[in-house]
């Protein structure tokens, strides 16, 4: 499947695309349940991709993908996900698939998912005795709640795309 290089915001709303197995139906059920069920990250996703409105997007199943440019790591709000650009190819798929997992995280967990998911992914990722822990001790970030439920949601449902969903196209020019 070709990918136009720049997705609409309606998009966020809209079942307009086949992608990775999700046929329109699913991907509507998908869409309906993130801006319902998982309103408030969706929303402060939504905020997000307004800000980074000029980077490269793509859809990824029943989500947004951005390529952002910002000098943070990815993150998944709702049906909203981030990547940093400069990425090699097969870190941006893993990344790509993680992230994709937290949607499903999302999905089930609703207005709980920045309590449950996102306040610890935070630490994780992000308090220096963890950074600290998990660089001495070599413990894969993914091993860690609720990293480890990401990674087996993201393999199990992440579309089948090309390993460099951006990366296969000429960087844009905002």
């Amino acid at each position: 499947m070709d990918f136009p290089e720049k997705v609409c915001f309606l998009d966020a709303v809209r079942p307009s695309c086949y992608h990775g197995g999700m046929n329109r139906w699913k991907i509507a059920l998908y869409r309906f349940w993130q801006w319902t069920w998982g309103l408030p990250q969706t929303l402060v996703g939504l905020a997000m991709a307004i800000k980074y409105r000029r980077c490269p997007r793509k859809r990824v199943g029943g989500a947004v993908a951005t390529l952002h440019d910002g000098d943070w790591g990815g993150v998944s709000l709702g049906m909203f996900i981030f990547v940093p650009k400069g990425l090699r190819p097969e870190r941006e798929a893993a990344l790509l698939s993680h992230e994709y997992g937290h949607t499903f995280q999302s999905a089930l967990l609703g207005p709980l998912y920045l309590l449950l998911v996102g306040v610890p992914s935070f630490l994780w990722a992000n308090l220096p005795r963890n950074v600290q822990k998990r660089s001495l001790r070599h413990i894969p970030y993914e091993a860690h709640y609720p990293e480890n439920w990401a990674e087996k949601l993201g393999h199990k449902h992440f579309p089948k795309v090309q390993p460099n969903l951006f990366s296969s196209r000429p960087e844009e020019k905002p």
